[in-house]
């Protein structure tokens, strides 16, 4: 049996997911380095978390996905 797709509403909620978490990841490294005087450090660091929580949600969500295929 072949994985079922997922909905193109699903997709969007997930790109909504990932997107909001590479903002907020952004807009607190720019609250840090405007109270700290850390002009890029933790907007950087704010980004790569954003990321990589982008990227374990997908991983995560496409694997439900993956396994209903499979059952």
């Amino acid at each position: 049996m072949a994985p079922e797709s997922p909905s193109w509403t699903s997709l969007l909620g997930m790109g909504a997911v990932i997107a909001a978490q590479l903002a907020v990841g952004v807009a607190l490294g720019l609250l840090l380095d405007s109270q700290l005087s850390t002009s890029p450090i933790f907007v950087l660091a704010g980004i790569a978390v954003g990321l990589a929580g982008g990227v374990v949600y997908a991983v995560t969500e496409f694997r439900k996905y993956l396994r209903n295929g499979q059952q």
